[in-house]
């Protein structure tokens, strides 16, 4: 397998370029940081933060469920 397919074979396979997923991977990454931290802080003060990771968590999978063709906005689909 060439080195390049390493890198492009699985962003193509879910419809996307390499900076393109790159860019979504690191926006699940960025939502997921906010969801531990806030997890975090609720597990030491309980009244804080009640439902922000599990929305956080659920925004997330509905995103991915949508699809990348959704995110960029083509096909005729709105943006997200």
């Amino acid at each position: 397998m060439k080195l390049l397919n390493l890198f492009t074979e699985h962003p193509a396979s879910v419809g996307e370029t390499y900076s393109e997923h790159m860019l979504m991977a690191l926006s699940f990454a960025g939502t997921l940081f906010v969801a531990t931290v806030a997890c975090l802080i609720h597990a030491f003060f309980p009244f804080l933060f009640k439902t922000t990771a599990s929305r956080r968590i659920t925004e997330l999978k509905e995103r991915i469920e949508r699809g990348p063709s959704c995110s960029k906005g083509s096909e005729g689909k709105s943006k997200a």
